[in-house]
């Protein structure tokens, strides 16, 4: 095919399947779910990434990298968190011929593995505030209709984990990092999108306060959650003991963040922009850029 056989007002996930392929952004592979980001599409999430690092840095904010597994013991340690992403989570049982002695869980999120490190790296009031940001791929297994971009059983993202002294500061963070997703939505893909809190039955599992950015895309008719900015309160540190010693010499247990931008933003941009002739790409997002000099 070398034209879209479908119109976006009359069949809107056709029309986006058709963009996505003849745009070279995305090629389906043999997994359902699973979706080779192509260089057209890669090279935008590099553009988000280099911009998004320049921004987090200047919070104090570090990158890092830690282990695609979790413990089986490590993911059940927080009731509501694992509860939560149950359903999802995909488990290696074997190693070649044998199994294992214990199931092995692939990365869902990374709280349950980066929080025992935060355990042992904090322990005085100078150790904080703790700022680390990955960027990883995750996997989700358990759902149906997988869209490219939007829902798949593996996506890239960011993820963001910090640790505070105390519930203000690290409500700052939240909303340090929320603006920063309004800013890739609007400045960058040119998508509007509303700042605002889920409720308690949508907020993260295990969390205190879920914010989030939504936009809205016309074609469906419908809002999609654009990125999560969260308060974790206190429950994780007491989970895995992150305490830190106070200013008086009292024990105290942090107050903690995390915060996720997936590349959903592309398909979202797609979905809000493209039109009947293809894709059409705000000039900040665009891989090339082309100045037309008009000859009299």
């Amino acid at each position: 095919l070398l034209a879209l056989q479908y119109k976006k007002s009359e069949d809107f996930a056709m029309w986006y399947s058709n963009v996505i392929t003849l745009s070279e952004m995305i090629a389906y592979y043999d997994i359902s779910g699973c979706y080779i980001l192509r260089p057209w599409s890669y090279k935008m999430w590099d553009l988000i990434q280099n911009w998004f690092n320049i921004e987090i840095e200047k919070l104090g904010v570090e990158n890092s990298y830690f282990p695609l597994f979790v413990s089986k013991d490590r993911l059940e340690k927080e009731k509501d968190h694992v509860e939560g992403f149950a359903p999802e989570v995909a488990w290696v049982t074997k190693s070649g011929d044998g199994d294992l002695a214990k199931p092995i869980a692939v990365r869902p999120t990374s709280e349950t593995i980066m929080y025992p490190a935060f355990s042992d790296w904090i322990q005085s009031h100078r150790d904080l505030p703790l700022k680390l940001n990955q960027w990883s791929n995750v996997v989700r297994w358990e759902f149906k209709y997988p869209t490219p971009f939007l829902r798949s059983r593996e996506f890239l993202w960011q993820e963001g984990h910090t640790a505070h002294a105390t519930y203000d500061d690290a409500n700052v963070m939240v909303m340090q990092a929320l603006e920063l997703y309004r800013r890739v939505y609007e400045e960058i893909l040119a998508v509007p999108v509303v700042p605002g809190y889920k409720t308690e039955e949508e907020k993260f599992a295990g969390g205190h306060q879920t914010t989030t950015v939504e936009a809205y895309i016309a074609g469906s008719g419908r809002a999609i959650q654009g990125a999560t900015s969260h308060n974790l309160g206190q429950n994780f540190g007491k989970m895995f003991d992150i305490t830190f010693q106070d200013t008086t010499g009292k024990s105290q247990v942090v107050w903690q963040t995390s915060w996720g931008l997936t590349t959903r933003t592309i398909g979202v941009m797609v979905m809000v922009h493209g039109d009947d002739q293809g894709l059409v790409l705000p000039p900040r997002i665009a891989p090339l850029q082309v100045v037309i000099v008009p000859i009299f």
